[in-house]
């Protein structure tokens, strides 16, 4: 180990292709490896790395098992069971008896769920079980496990706080959830990072301090952290996955986070070759890079390589329509024709070539993205530039040429600011006046989860792989988060809910897009793009396959 650590220090040289180390940095910094708080890429990233979920999402975004070898639903779809491998182990760790990692038990799953939902854990991803597990403590249906079956190791809670029923574990490769109606996106939640499996043992023994001395069961495991400088993971030499061969998994001996925050800085190190790849490509060097058409120079052809993927990610502009605001009273934004008339007065097509090098899909659909399978652009019908549309339906509203309307705030972030000028330049063409107010990012979504913003950039990247997520935005009894807009609509909030207990995909897909016509008419947002994963790679690493939830997949990466 110390061996590989000076290698890891070291510039690299010929003797690194002894070990194969992929080498990445997090321009955002990492605040934990404690899953519990996975709550933005940087963190899941790492997180994927140390730690095993239930299920998974493979890059088609098909579930397929993870430490659960299968699963099977109850007919009222509301108890899942699922059927444990028994070959899973813990990396060592002080905390374990002679420091060596046992086995991953039910009761593992038991407690790392419940310890999402504990007050005194404060997790930020406490939320994907809210109103949807069963919390009563009358007996089960017919056909699950009582808690008469359940063993005292399962219902006795490490940690000391109170377990919840929904939660069991009927013997060690047996676990059940117990769902208070039916969910169908509930494999996707599971899939999180949230949901990754943690030992009682090591996370008693740390406690707070579990945040930098991470243990799970993952691909890799945890070797050394300085913060600010770098992270180090090693291969998990006892990882329970296999190739088709038979050979263990990862192919890779170690990775190596850098943490520098200037992006000039980052590309120099990919260009260098001290970087394996690079997440998005940032404005500052874009042009240097892609031609407006969205490929590479020809000066870079052969030296890197481009990987463009549709990702689970709109951009967009919200509209607080909350009647009932007294900030929405007073604005000409309350009125349907003013917001369809900012959809049509402005090019998104131009604005993707011009600013953005025609990386990510103008929105011209709904709210939901490409690379769902329920997106059909052919059947929900979103907005096109159409500047005499846009100055027709303002005479509609009252507002001739744009007369008597007043001028209208958008909130934005520093790294929007050239496409908020962008869309204001347009719309000026056709009447509406927009005055643009960058502030920082932390502020835009205070402002917005207190209903203070009346018109804003927002965008939403996909929690699991499900329009449910998208949709879930404008269901009325959902607070802000994540109905930032307060949209509210009896009829939507029926095909909602009939979605829901929906088994048929195709049936269920219909909805979806019955549901995303009703929010592209109402207009609450203005769709800019759906986003894609952008990659740009070093050709001697093989293997890093893209996904639509853009997820740092090294199990299979050789380099």
């Amino acid at each position: 180990m110390l061996a590989l650590l000076l290698l890891l220090g070291a510039c690299h040289s010929t003797t690194s292709s002894e070990k194969k180390v992929f080498y990445y940095n997090e321009s955002d910094g990492i605040a934990t490896l404690d899953p519990a708080f996975a709550k933005n890429k940087a963190i899941i990233w790492a997180v994927h790395q140390l730690y095993s979920t239930l299920v998974e999402t493979d890059d088609q975004l098909r579930i397929v098992p993870g430490v659960a070898r299968s699963w099977e639903v109850s007919a009222d779809r509301r108890v899942w069971t699922f059927r444990l491998r028994r070959d899973i182990l813990f990396h060592d760790d002080p905390a374990f008896p002679g420091g060596k990692g046992r086995r991953m038990t039910a009761a593992d799953i038991v407690y790392s769920f419940n310890r999402i939902l504990d007050p005194a854990t404060a997790s930020s991803g406490a939320w994907i079980f809210h109103d949807r597990i069963d919390t009563a403590t009358e007996p089960p249906p017919a056909g699950s496990p009582s808690p008469a079956q359940i063993p005292p190791a399962a219902t006795d809670q490490p940690g000391g706080f109170p377990p919840s029923p929904a939660f069991q574990a009927p013997d060690d490769s047996t676990f059940v959830l117990r769902l208070s109606r039916p969910f169908h996106p509930i494999l996707g939640l599971l899939s999180m990072a949230y949901c990754s499996v943690v030992p009682h043992e090591v996370v008693e023994k740390y406690g707070k301090d579990f945040r930098s001395h991470p243990c799970g069961t993952g691909p890799f495991r945890f070797s050394s952290w300085e913060e600010g400088q770098d992270l180090i993971f090693l291969k998990n030499e006892r990882y329970f996955e296999k190739d088709s061969t038979g050979r263990r998994l990862p192919y890779l001996d170690a990775v190596k986070i850098s943490f520098k925050e200037e992006k000039a800085t980052e590309f120099l190190l990919f260009r260098q070759g001290q970087l394996d790849f690079i997440n998005e490509i940032d404005p500052s060097f874009k042009d240097e890079v892609l031609s407006k058409r969205g490929v590479l120079k020809k000066e870079w052809q052969g030296k890197i390589e481009l990987s463009v993927y549709p990702q689970l990610n709109t951009e967009y502009l919200g509209v607080l329509i909350d009647t009932g605001n007294v900030l929405v009273k007073n604005s000409p934004l309350k009125i349907r024709q003013v917001r369809q008339a900012i959809n049509y007065g402005f090019d998104r097509r131009k604005m993707m070539l011009y600013l953005r090098n025609s990386l990510g899909l103008p929105a011209e659909s709904g709210f939901v993205p490409a690379g769902l399978p329920s997106f059909d652009s052919t059947l929900v019908h979103g907005y096109h530039y159409d500047p005499e549309k846009a100055r027709q339906l303002l005479r509609e509203a009252g507002y001739a040429d744009g007369k008597g309307l007043p001028q209208m705030k958008l909130l934005t972030i520093p790294v929007y600011a050239d496409f908020a000028s962008f869309i204001a330049h347009q719309l000026e063409d056709v009447g509406i006046r927009i005055q643009i107010e960058v502030v920082q990012k932390s502020l835009l979504l205070e402002e917005t989860a207190q209903s203070r913003a009346l018109f804003f950039r927002g965008s939403w990247i996909a929690d699991y792989p499900d329009a449910e997520n998208y949709l879930s935005v404008f269901y009325s009894k959902n607070p802000a988060p994540p109905n930032y807009t307060r949209f509210s609509d009896p009829v939507f909030d029926r095909l909602y809910e009939q979605a829901l207990l929906e088994n048929n995909d195709s049936s269920r897909y219909r909805l979806y897009r019955q549901m995303d016509q009703r929010i592209v008419d109402a207009s609450p947002v203005v769709p800019l793009w759906y986003d894609e994963v952008v990659h740009l790679i070093n050709p001697r690493v093989h293997g890093l396959t893209p996904n639509a939830l853009n997820l740092l997949e090294l199990r299979r990466v050789q380099k």
